[in-house]
This record gives structure tokens, C-alpha cells and sequence, in this order.
């Protein structure tokens, strides 16, 4: 096992029961992120949905399904080459009534999101893409909205940051027909430049 696989281990076993903030009183699973350690490439999202409670997994709900997409006919990788975290572990919900989703709040952020910070400081990949506003505002410390600052790289820590949308959101407005996929692509290509990886 490679060291970095160790220390995400580690840090999975020690956090898995967490209780640091109210998300920990209705989650049905700790979903902490899932990909390859050495990853040239993490996506970061706000938390997990419904499916993604469920299994443990994050991205496995319909946005899951369209982010594959974008990752193995887009990118042409496979989904395990990448990896995969969102700012929180547990499942927002409104009022916890485990219904409808929710952005993470504040006090969720400020208990969860260290452990973010460590996964990106362990796999310390080439490229990071934010998916919607809450990692994005989180990771570049900006009040500015996704659709603003969206195909603009910017940096964190030294490592270039590529924002974008969720795919939830693309799947909100038009879904497969949304013109946002354009948008998407776009910045998606800028990040295949930058590796120079095959554009499709």
C-alpha cells in the first residue's frame, strides 16, 4: 500500500464516527471521499445527497451519473483515477428532516472541512475542480457566485483550481439539453491543457 493510501486510511478510521456537529444525528453513513491517492485530479462538492448517504459513496445520485460522464467520455478516464470528496461528510438536510437537501452552513463547514483540507494535503493533486458555490467560495475564500468566477483558474495553496458547476445544478436547469453542459466543457477542456491530456 502506497503511504498516501495509509493516511487517508488512517484518517477515515479515526473520523468515521464523528460527532462534531448535528450532520452526525441523521446521517446513515460517513461518506469521505473515494478515488486514487495519487490523483492528478480532485473534485470537490458541498456534501453528500440521499443515494450518497445510503452508500457511503459520494456522487452516486443522478448528478453522480452525469460527473462520470463528464469524467470517462469527457476526460476519457476512468472514474477511480480521479478523486472524488465533497467540503462535508454527512448529508445536509433541510431542518434534518432528511427530505430534501441542503448547502452545508456554517458551523457544518467549520467542523468538516479540515479533514478536506487534509485529503487535499495528502493527495496533493495537479488540479482541483469545484463543483457549485459552496466549494468553491470555500477553497478560494471568495463571496463572488459560480456563475462569475466559472472557467477562471485560480489557485489554493499552489495547486490551480478550476471552478464549475455542480452537476445537480445542470441537471436543475435543462439537464441532458442544459446549454450549461457547453459551459461545463469548456472549463473541463481548460483543465485537460493545463495536464496536457488528450482533448476529445
Amino acid at each position: 500500500m502506497s503511504l498516501k493510501k495509509d493516511l487517508l486510511t488512517q484518517l477515515f478510521e479515526e473520523n468515521k464516527n464523528c460527532q462534531k456537529c448535528k450532520l452526525s444525528t441523521t446521517r446513515n453513513k460517513f461518506v469521505f471521499g473515494t478515488g486514487n491517492p495519487d490523483a492528478k485530479i480532485m473534485f470537490i462538492g458541498e456534501g453528500p445527497g440521499k443515494e450518497e448517504d445510503l452508500q457511503g459513496l459520494p456522487f452516486v445520485g443522478r448528478a453522480g451519473e452525469l460527473l462520470t460522464a463528464i469524467i470517462e467520455k469527457g476526460m476519457l478516464l476512468k472514474r477511480e483515477d480521479v478523486f472524488i470528496a465533497n467540503i462535508v461528510k454527512c448529508r445536509p438536510t433541510l431542518d434534518m428532516a432528511g427530505t430534501r437537501d441542503r448547502p452545508p452552513d456554517r458551523e457544518e463547514v467549520e467542523s468538516c472541512s479540515w479533514m478536506l483540507l487534509k485529503q487535499i494535503e495528502v493527495i496533493n493533486p495537479e488540479v482541483i475542480i469545484t463543483l457549485g458555490n459552496p466549494s468553491t467560495k470555500f477553497l478560494l475564500k471568495t463571496d463572488e457566485g459560480i456563475t462569475k468566477i466559472r472557467g477562471k483558474f485560480a489557485n489554493f495553496n499552489g495547486i490551480p483550481v478550476m471552478p464549475t458547476y455542480h452537476p445537480s445544478y445542470i441537471l436543475r436547469n435543462g439537464g441532458a439539453n442544459s446549454p450549461l453542459k457547453k459551459d461545463v466543457w469548456e472549463d473541463i477542456k481548460q483543465v485537460l491543457k493545463l495536464l496536457n491530456m488528450p482533448i476529445p
